[in-house]
């Protein structure tokens, strides 16, 4: 049986009526918490509601239970994260699950600190009903967990000539606004809110910090992995008429809605797929254009990149923690292995973009290519998707309060430390259900113990427990065993990949290429 919903029931008020959830151990003692699952904070975006922006949920009467997680938008198994992220069937797919280890109203300003959580899964995959979600260990250590579900894919984030635009970015921000208005009935202190996420997740966290309407829905922002590309509004609308086209309808919510379901995540994938078959130009384009779905630049929520947003000085108030793993992305390309054992990796770079520092990277990767071209590109992509961004994003916001890391250990089931190898330590689930097949058979706790207890130190004092980054020492805290603060700990990244469209604009260009994480002094990493 689930662990999460055995126990003893308990209940708490909401805006919308009251919930029944259970406690995991005994009520009120060392280390036990309650769960609430599935709290619906919108009504379904179903029928008409399908393409529009969130409704809050209409109160209940009586007591509603919330035993179960509810509904996902994800549907199926999309096979595309090393997180175990169930799919739910159902209709109502806007949630919320709270973990609380204090089911009872806290009066004003004595509440416990809030962590929203927002998963990943490329903006159109992912579940918040992941056992590895499981705040319990953020409730031993007096931390409230509120984790949210969003619209995924075309119905989040597709453009639709009539329709509003990020529904996803929309039901993020009614989540939000949902903690605010509920979170002190399970303990919580709507005014110590933390937001965090990891990939899709944490560029949802960054898209957040630069976005005007989320202002004071959150306090303190925890970016993991992040992915931080805007999905250009061209780019969007051109996606959504392709979509439209091969689905038969016009590219309105009513010729939309007449599709199905299913018969939209298949188009989906139709209208999402690569044009052409050469693996190099469909790499670049990835690199050029970023995610087909995602947060995308528009006139009213998004209204520039978010990097642009951050650099311009958008969320300089809100502390900031943000990080990578060192290797996120070396073992995507390993279908391609054998295809590119005998290629060197030299002139591909150049082929996908790399104009200036092959040479002194691929001298500081030594180690990388010795396990072959494949690797050399999948790190590269690691770098301009998530290890450069990083650094650029402490950078620009310096001196706001901003604190850098990178996640090192190499997982001996991976040999690298891999995208979503962080996810268990930084929720010190280490036992928890699909750990030992990214992390090993025996994953060491005392880096749990670091990467959560940082996680908690930021989320109750607003300060993780090491130095601020800032443009003389650049100090980022390197998980690893032992864990240690390292000087210009980014030092070594890729050069920022200038997109084609801005090729060749000259010094403009090249100013923001070098301050976004070039190949600088130190150590390579």
């Amino acid at each position: 049986m689930d662990r999460t919903t055995t126990g003893e029931p308990v209940e708490a008020g909401t805006v919308a009526g009251r919930v029944r959830g259970r406690w995991r151990g005994d009520p009120g003692s060392s280390g036990s918490s309650a769960a609430f699952l599935g709290i619906p904070f919108a009504e379904p975006p179903v029928g008409a509601l399908r393409f529009a922006a969130p409704v809050p949920h209409r109160p209940w009467p009586g007591v509603r239970d919330a035993l179960e997680h509810g509904a996902t938008a994800q549907r199926g198994d999309p096979g595309v994260t090393l997180i175990p992220e169930p799919s739910v069937p159902g209709p109502s797919t806007l949630n919320v699950n709270v973990f609380t280890p204090s089911p009872a109203p806290a009066p004003p300003g004595e509440g416990l600190p809030v962590l929203v959580w927002i998963h990943g899964g490329g903006f159109y995959a992912g579940s918040p009903a992941s056992p590895w979600y499981d705040g319990r260990a953020f409730n031993r250590d007096g931390v409230v967990v509120v984790t949210i579900s969003y619209r995924l894919g075309f119905d989040g984030f597709g453009w639709i000539e009539d329709a509003p635009s990020n529904r996803g970015v929309r039901d993020w921000l009614l989540a939000l606004a949902w903690v605010r208005d509920n979170v002190a009935a399970f303990g919580g202190d709507p005014a110590r809110v933390t937001v965090a996420g990891q990939s899709a997740g944490g560029g949802a966290v960054l898209t957040l910090l630069g976005t005007p309407a989320a202002r004071g829905l959150f306090h303190q922002a925890y970016a993991m992995s992040a992915v931080s590309t805007v999905v250009p509004a061209e780019n969007a609308e051109r996606l959504g008429r392709r979509l439209a086209r091969l689905g038969g309808v016009p590219p309105t919510r009513a010729g939309l809605s007449a599709l199905g379901e299913e018969r939209v995540l298949a188009l989906q994938r139709r209208a999402s797929r690569p044009e052409g078959r050469n693996p190099v130009a469909i790499l670049s384009r990835m690199l050029d254009d970023g995610l087909s779905f995602g947060p995308t630049v528009d006139d009213d929520l998004v209204p520039r990149p978010t990097l642009d947003s951050l650099a311009a000085g958008t969320g300089s108030d809100v502390p900031l923690v943000l990080g990578t793993t060192d290797e996120e992305f070396v073992n995507a390309l390993d279908s391609a292995r054998h295809l590119l054992r005998l290629v060197p990796p030299g002139p591909l770079l150049r082929a996908i973009g790399m104009s200036a520092g092959r040479a002194a990277w691929l001298a500081a990767h030594g180690e990388l290519r010795r396990r072959g071209t494949a690797a050399v590109l999948g790190q590269y992509v690691t770098d301009q998707l998530f290890r450069t961004p990083a650094p650029f994003v402490a950078e620009v916001r310096s001196p706001a309060p901003t604190w850098l890391y990178r996640f090192a250990w190499p997982s001996p089931a991976l040999g690298v430390a891999a995208h979503c190898l962080d996810v268990p330590f930084f929720y010190d689930c280490l036992d928890a259900p699909g750990v030992p097949a990214i992390a090993g058979a025996a994953p060491p706790q005392e880096l749990a113990d670091a990467v959560h207890g940082s996680a908690v130190a930021f989320a109750v004092q607003g300060d993780p427990g090491w130095a601020r980054y800032d443009d003389g020492t650049r100090v980022a805290r390197v998980f690893d065993v032992p864990v240690e603060d390292v000087p210009d700990a980014y030092a070594g990244v890729a050069p920022r990949r200038v997109p084609r469209a801005r090729r060749g604009r000259g010094r403009a260009s090249e100013r923001t290429t070098a301050h976004a994480g070039g190949v600088r002094r130190g150590p390579s990493v």
